[in-house]
């Protein structure tokens, strides 16, 4: 590109300074002309350096316009893609959060009821055992009336078996009475306890 500025100078250059030479001097040279024309290989400096840095940072620095739209519409497929992907996701896990709401009521339901059941069921329980510690103390305070009513009962037959003729030893009797009196007083012993 510099090549090509430097040749259209130099045709543009050349016929004016000859021109110019052929006006100024009537007389014809008397040598050869030379002309001085800057080397090919040194850079010259452009007049306006932000105007060409402006167009060739554009090309060296990144993608072209086009290239930067084509990956941006790259971009922005793959993001809709992620997005239909991501909202088929949320409408599932809220059809999933609507299901376990549904099931998380239903359970607290049979929760509260089953803790209802429970504490009927712990009252029943500590009434019975109310009713069963009072059966207890009823009928060992009712076992020593029993016994009494036993030996009242066998006397009663023994005095019957008398009359009739009946010949009973004394001693027997001392020893039951011993004996039943001994477990009525040991008993009575564990009752209390």
């Amino acid at each position: 590109m510099q090549i090509n500025k430097k040749i259209i100078l130099f045709v543009i250059l050349f016929p004016a300074l000859s021109g110019l030479i052929f006006f100024t001097s009537c007389s014809t040279p008397e040598g050869p002309i030379k002309v001085v024309l800057p080397p090919l290989g040194a850079p010259e400096k452009p007049l306006n350096i932000a105007a060409e840095n402006r167009f060739q940072q554009s090309s060296l620095q990144g993608p072209t316009a086009v290239e930067s739209a084509i990956e941006l519409s790259q971009k922005h497929s793959q993001l809709s893609e992620e997005m239909v992907i991501l909202r088929q996701e949320k409408q599932g896990l809220l059809a999933e959060n609507i299901l376990l709401k549904d099931e998380l009521a239903t359970y607290k339901a049979q929760l509260q009821q089953a803790q209802t059941e429970l504490t009927e069921a712990n009252d029943l329980l500590i009434e019975m055992r109310i009713e069963l510690n009072n059966w207890k103390v009823n009928v060992t305070g009712f076992q020593q009336e029993m016994r009494k009513a036993d030996t009242a009962q066998l006397e009663a037959l023994l005095k019957i078996f008398e009359l009739l003729g009946g010949e009973t030893e004394t001693e027997l009797e001392q020893d039951q009475d011993a004996v039943s009196s001994q477990i009525l007083s040991n008993q009575s012993e564990q009752a209390k306890t």
